[in-house]
């Protein structure tokens, strides 16, 4: 299947969850991308203790996994895209939603 995966939190646990499923996605075999939108665009900063969304998420794009990252959201807190985390813009997540199979939400 393909999964699209939203992430719009920058809550620790939630957005380490999110990516660990689409990690856990990929070694089943399924097509994965994952769009960041509002806080979750965070999330490359998020090393809270047990719950380490960035080493989770540099471990999804060293498998092969597509990570888009909210534009306006990026520069609404005065940030840039990254290697991991490109600029993309909602047009993109359009096209990540019709891509899908099944659309998941943390």
């Amino acid at each position: 299947m393909k999964f699209g995966i939203l992430i719009e939190t920058n809550e620790p646990e939630k957005a380490w969850n999110g990516v660990r499923f689409a990690n856990a996605s990929l070694k089943a075999g399924h097509e994965v991308k994952i769009f960041l939108m509002s806080a979750g665009v965070e999330i490359e900063g998020i090393t809270s203790g047990k719950y380490d969304a960035k080493k989770q998420l540099d471990d999804f794009a060293a498998a092969g996994g597509t990570v888009l990252a909210c534009g306006t959201c990026i520069k609404a807190r005065n940030s840039e895209g990254t290697e991991v985390c490109p600029i993309s813009t909602l047009n993109d997540c359009v096209a990540m939603v019709e891509w899908a199979d099944k659309v998941i939400t943390f």
